[in-house]
């Protein structure tokens, strides 16, 4: 991973620091964190990335919750196309139309479910979902959890989506 982040150019270095200071955060687990990685790095859809940060992402999680982190970044890839579309349609009957997808890995994913609401909720924020980062945001509140702990996990999102890019 230190050689990668050695070829960030330094019109970009505030997102090599960025990075390395945020999956430090103290709002954060240490899963949370590299969950958080591996659900946004799948969303940004830069091999690369995903090639250095998934293997970084192995030594930090078990397989399970490396397993929840995909599961969030594919369902989230499916949802926030899905319910994007009828938050921005002007007719209001595709909002009471059924959605018709299978969404069963939202109950089966095995890992913790607060992290998977999380994750769910950081790869909406990078999909620019507002129905479905409002749903997650929601949720977790209920579930107890800070908005400190949220916005650490955008935080993160936001990096990976900027390294993207430049990369």
């Amino acid at each position: 991973m230190e050689q990668f982040l050695e070829t960030i150019p330094e019109y970009a270095k505030d997102l090599k620091l960025n990075l390395g200071s945020l999956l430090r955060q103290p709002e954060l687990t240490e899963q949370q964190a590299w969950g958080t990685v591996v659900c946004t790095v799948l969303a940004v859809r830069n091999p690369r990335l995903q090639e250095v940060l998934l293997a970084e992402a192995a030594k930090h999680l078990n397989e399970q919750a490396v397993f929840a982190a995909k599961a969030a970044a594919a369902i989230m890839g499916m949802n926030n196309i899905f319910y994007r579309f009828r938050h921005l349609s002007t007719n209001p009957k595709y909002g009471q139309m059924p959605a018709r997808l299978r969404m069963n890995v939202i109950r089966t994913h095995g890992g913790d479910p607060v992290d998977f609401e999380l994750w769910c909720l950081a790869v909406s924020a990078i999909n620019g979902c507002g129905a479905c980062v409002d749903s997650h945001e929601h949720v977790l509140r209920e579930k107890g959890v800070t908005e400190e702990t949220v916005l650490a996990a955008v935080r993160i999102a936001s990096v990976i989506h900027a390294l993207a890019a430049v990369v």
